[in-house]
C-alpha cells in the first residue's frame, strides 16, 4: 500500500507513517519482547535509554506484573483446518493469556471467545493483565459459522518473572523545568491506538535534538498505565522540574484535534494548545478534564499534580475502529500524522516563546518613531495589526503578564505579539523578567 502527502513538508508525513509501517506486525503488551524490539527500532532513530523494572517490584499500590511473551496460537477444527492463526493477526489472542493445549467442545469453547456482535467482521482488541486466563479474539461472523464438534485450543505462551521496559529520552535545555511528552507503546497491531502516538513523538525527539531549546525535554515510551505508575514511582526526585506535560495517543486518523485539559484545566499547557489550535483555523474541540483516559490522569493524580493532558484526534472509544483489527494502516494518513506534528510542535514553540517583560519606559507611550519602529509598524493594515501589537506589549508588559496573557487580552495572533516584543526589547523598551 503507498500514501503520498500533498503541499508542503512532504517526507515528515511519510516518514511517520512508514515508521508505523514497520511497528505494526510486532506483538506489544505491557511487558516482553514486542515492547523491547519497538524500542529497539525506536533507538535507530534517537538515543533512546531503555530501562528493565523486575517483576514483583512495588510501585505505589501496584506491583509490576510477570512478563508475557508469544509464540504461536491457533484454532484448529476437527478436520484440521485453522479457524483462526496469531500469524495472521496478533489480535486474535486475548493479550496476556496463558498458555493452553487441549480439545474443547464449541461450547466450552465460547466461553473463552471475544467477538463484537456489532461489527461481525472485525476482530476485538482484549486484554487479561490482571486475571490469568486463556482466550482468543474472532470475528463474529467466523464464530456463528462454527458447527458442533471437537476443537483444538493452542496458545504457546509464557507467563513468568521477568521485567517491565520502557523508554526514556532527556534532552537538556538552557533550564532545568521540563517539558514532559508521553505516549504508550503496549498495544499489539493498532496504528492510530497508539502507534501514531509513538511515530509523532519519534519525529519531535528528533527535531527537539536538532534544536536550540530553553526548556528540557522527558520523553517516555511506556506500558500504559503500569508504565506511567511505574516511572513515577521510580523518579519522584525528577517531579519538580516538570512544568507542562502532553500525552499522545490517537494523533493519526482523519479525526479534528481534541485537547483533553490537565486538572488545572487553565495551566499555561492547556492555553497554549487553546491558542495554537484557535489561530489553526481548523476544527477542534477542548474537553474537561476526567480521571479516566490515557496516562494523563497518572500524571494528574493528587500526589502528583503535574499540569499534563492528552493530545488526540478522534478520542479513544468515539470511532468504530477503536481496539479492533480495522485500526490498522488504512485508518491512519501521513496527512493526519503531520498535522499533529505540527500543531503539537507548534504549541512547543509557543511554550518555549513564552516570556513576560517589564516596560522600562512605562510613564506613557515611548516616541516608537525615533526608535524605527513607527515606520515599522504604522500605515497598512497588515502593518497596523504590529503596530497595536506593541501598543498592547509596551501597556500590559507590567512584569506580570506573559506574552500568552497578552495575546489572549489583545486577541492577536501570539507570533505577532511575540514579534513586537522581540522589536521592543532590541531598543531596550522591554527588560525580560
Amino acid at each position: 500500500m503507498e500514501k503520498t502527502v500533498t503541499g508542503t513538508n512532504v517526507q515528515v508525513g511519510d516518514k511517520m507513517f512508514s515508521l508505523i509501517e514497520e511497528l505494526y506486525p510486532i506483538c506489544r503488551s505491557i511487558t516482553g519482547e514486542g515492547v523491547r524490539k519497538t524500542l529497539n527500532i525506536l533507538k535507530k532513530q534517537f538515543p533512546l535509554e531503555v530501562y528493565e523494572v523486575p517483576s514483583g517490584t512495588e510501585v505505589f499500590d501496584w506491583t509490576v506484573p510477570k512478563e508475557w511473551n508469544i509464540n504461536d496460537a491457533w484454532i484448529k477444527d476437527t478436520k484440521g483446518n485453522k479457524i483462526i492463526d496469531f500469524q495472521d493477526s496478533n489480535l486474535h489472542v486475548l493479550n496476556y493469556s496463558i498458555p493452553v493445549d487441549r480439545k474443547v467442545t464449541l461450547d466450552e469453547l465460547k466461553e473463552h471467545l471475544h467477538t463484537l456482535p456489532e461489527q461481525p467482521d472485525l476482530i476485538p482488541y482484549r486484554t487479561s493483565y490482571y486475571n490469568e486466563r486463556w482466550g482468543f479474539c474472532m470475528k463474529h461472523a467466523t464464530l456463528e459459522s462454527l458447527d458442533e464438534g471437537e476443537y483444538h485450543a493452542f496458545i504457546d505462551s509464557s507467563l513468568e518473572e521477568g521485567s517491565l521496559t520502557y523508554g526514556e529520552l532527556y534532552i537538556e535545555g538552557e533550564t532545568e523545568e521540563e517539558i514532559l511528552i508521553s505516549c504508550h507503546v503496549c498495544h499489539p497491531s493498532l496504528c492510530n491506538d497508539n502507534l501514531s502516538g509513538i511515530s509523532v513523538a519519534t519525529q519531535l525527539a528528533k527535531d527537539l535534538l536538532a534544536g536550540e531549546n530553553r526548556y528540557s525535554y522527558r520523553l517516555l515510551f511506556i506500558p500504559g498505565t503500569i508504565g506511567s505508575i511505574t516511572w513515577l514511582s521510580q523518579n519522584e526526585e525528577k517531579l519538580r522540574n516538570i512544568k507542562h506535560g502532553l500525552v499522545l495517543s490517537c494523533v493519526g486518523d482523519e479525526g479534528h484535534v481534541h485537547w483533553k485539559k490537565t486538572r488545572k484545566e487553565n495551566s499555561e499547557v492547556d492555553r497554549a494548545v487553546a491558542r495554537v489550535l484557535e489561530e489553526s483555523n481548523d476544527a477542534f474541540e477542548l474537553l474537561d478534564f476526567s480521571p479516566y483516559g490515557y496516562d494523563e490522569r497518572q500524571f494528574s493524580s493528587p500526589g502528583i499534580r503535574l499540569e499534563v493532558g492528552c493530545f488526540m484526534r478522534s478520542p479513544w472509544g468515539t470511532f468504530p475502529e477503536y481496539h479492533t483489527s480495522a485500526d490498522n494502516l488504512d485508518f491512519v494518513h501521513p496527512e493526519s500524522l503531520e498535522d499533529s506534528f505540527n500543531k503539537i510542535s507548534s504549541v512547543l514553540q509557543l511554550l518555549e516563546d513564552n516570556r513576560t517583560y517589564k516596560n522600562l519606559n512605562p510613564k506613557c507611550e515611548p516616541q516608537l518613531g525615533r526608535r524605527g519602529l513607527y515606520s515599522k509598524t504604522g500605515g497598512q493594515s497588515q502593518q497596523a495589526v504590529d503596530h497595536m501589537a506593541v501598543l498592547w506589549v509596551l501597556n500590559l508588559s507590567d512584569g506580570s503578564n506573559s506574552l500568552l496573557d497578552i495575546s489572549e487580552r489583545s486577541n492577536i495572533p501570539f507570533n505577532a505579539i511575540r514579534v513586537a516584543a522581540d522589536a521592543l526589547k532590541e531598543v531596550n523598551l522591554l527588560k525580560e523578567m
